[in-house]
């Protein structure tokens, strides 16, 4: 009964937290006479802010700490509920979106996938663009990590919430306490974000435009204002710039605190990270050298092939040319970057960089085994021995990974879409993408699915937004047990 309370508080809390966040979109509807997207955001806005009064006047404060049962069901429900919430405006604005693409269009920003049914952006009103990049930006660092901060209030510790947040194969605290490191973590995203918009007004943005796209970038989201992305701008200052804070924001936050604390021995020495700045350098050089011959010129080669193995490294899922027009190998490297993702710790989706680093170093160490039967190896990272346990989890969900892949992509193509697209599409909201090659390319959406698979699609990419045990360790009868 108790844990129920804080369930239903905190959830509240949240619910009118996501009221408050949309009372900034509200006022630009004032301001610029969008009478349909006044009445879109003060409903939901009305109704959290009733329930919430509602629930913290009847229910009372109660000090304790989370289960890590009741942490990972948070998560999820939080998720759900966002996604849910944030579907309203979309669904009231009065542009005949239905609830289904509505709710696909609040999961892609909580999540920042970046995908999308609307087929004119330009055309949407620009209050619901602003909240679409809010919705994005929240996304990226994670709604639980900014209600964390604020959790102590409601006496709630919020390490659990966290771990269930970001599972990845290592949890690591900034500073002894969460609520300290969460708002130490917010403080460079806010900043990350801040730096970016000013390059991007700087590059010839308009200042909406560039709030917008700092948003996606920052949180590794790919949104855009306009229908051609970042090609409409047709600006190398502009790719060069996104290019730049994709791959930064695709890297591990606590790398950032290291360099404000002066720790530089650890950021050279982070396997993780030199790891993905390798992988990003070769794709980038391999595709150059591919596309070279397409555009006549290096420097322009080069630009197109360093921003779209950021893009795909990072999972933002940016655009500027068609890359489904270059030749076969350029596109199997970016669709290879797909299966990577980012760094762990970061606003990026997919498997992330270093359970692929584990997996390698441990497949060195079994080919050792078989030359060495009775040697003993261990894999090294930062240049500290590895638990085998970290090996055991990754091998676990990159196989889960793969599985749900399998699963989605079985029925993407059970509806009548081909091979290669269903598999495509599905990498792309599993691994928080957005694009991918065939019917999701750079020049297409998601608009042309069933209902049923845009409803798989809101799952999965939550799933995959969640790392995948957050959700599914709530499937086992054995977890509710303990």
């Amino acid at each position: 009964m108790k844990n129920s309370i804080i369930l239903l508080r905190v959830l509240t809390f949240i619910l009118v937290l996501a009221a408050a966040l949309m009372t900034a979109p509200l006022v630009m509807a004032f301001i610029l006479h969008e009478t349909e997207m006044i009445k879109a955001f003060a409903f939901p806005i009305a109704v959290s802010f009733f329930a919430g009064l509602l629930v913290i006047t009847c229910t009372k404060k109660q000090r304790t700490h989370l289960q890590a049962k009741t942490g990972f069901l948070l998560v999820f429900l939080t998720w759900l509920v966002m996604s849910f919430f944030g579907s309203v405006p979309y669904y009231l604005s009065g542009l005949g979106i239905s609830f289904t693409n509505a709710l696909f269009e609040s999961s892609c920003g909580f999540a920042t996938t970046g995908a999308t049914t609307i087929q004119n952006i330009e055309a949407l009103p620009r209050s619901l663009m602003l909240w679409r990049g809010m919705t994005h930006w929240f996304g990226g660092m994670g709604i639980i990590v900014f209600t964390v901060a604020l959790l102590p209030i409601f006496g709630v510790g919020g390490f659990q919430l966290v771990k269930a947040e970001s599972p990845g194969p290592e949890q690591e605290k900034i500073t002894p306490k969460i609520a300290s490191s969460a708002k130490i973590l917010w403080l460079v995203y806010i900043g990350l974000t801040v730096i970016v918009m000013l390059c991007l007004k700087l590059g010839g943005m308009e200042w909406f435009d560039a709030v917008i796209h700092s948003f996606g970038i920052a949180a590794t989201g790919g949104l855009s204002t306009k229908n051609a992305g970042l090609a409409y701008y047709d600006s190398a200052a502009i790719e060069i710039i996104s290019t730049v804070f994709m791959l930064l924001a695709a890297m591990n936050f606590n790398i950032y605190y290291r360099i404000i604390r002066g720790k530089w021995e650890d950021v050279f020495n982070n396997t993780e990270l030199r790891a993905y700045l390798g992988i990003f350098a070769a794709a980038s050089i391999a595709i150059t050298l591919n596309i070279v011959s397409d555009y006549g010129s290096l420097p322009e080669a080069f630009r197109y092939a360093c921003f779209y193995a950021a893009s795909f490294l990072s999972t933002s899922g940016a655009v500027t040319v068609d890359y489904q027009m270059w030749p076969s190998f350029a596109q199997t490297i970016l669709f290879g970057l797909m299966f990577v993702g980012g760094c762990s710790a970061s606003t990026a989706g997919g498997i992330k960089v270093i359970r692929h680093v584990i997996l390698f170093k441990q497949a060195g160490n079994e080919l050792r085994r078989i030359i060495f039967p009775k040697g003993i190896f261990s894999i090294q990272i930062n240049k500290k021995v590895g638990r085998k346990d970290v090996v055991y989890g990754v091998a676990g969900f990159v196989f889960v990974y793969s599985i749900i892949l399998f699963i989605t992509t079985l029925v993407a193509a059970a509806s009548g879409f081909d091979l290669f697209s269903s598999f495509s599409a599905s990498l792309a909201v599993l691994g928080n993408i957005g694009i991918g090659f065939g019917t999701v390319g750079p020049s297409q959406n998601y608009a042309v699915f069933p209902d049923h698979i845009k409803w798989l699609y809101s799952f999965v990419m939550t799933l995959g937004r969640l790392e995948l045990w957050t959700v599914l360790i709530l499937f086992r009868p054995a977890f509710w047990r303990r």
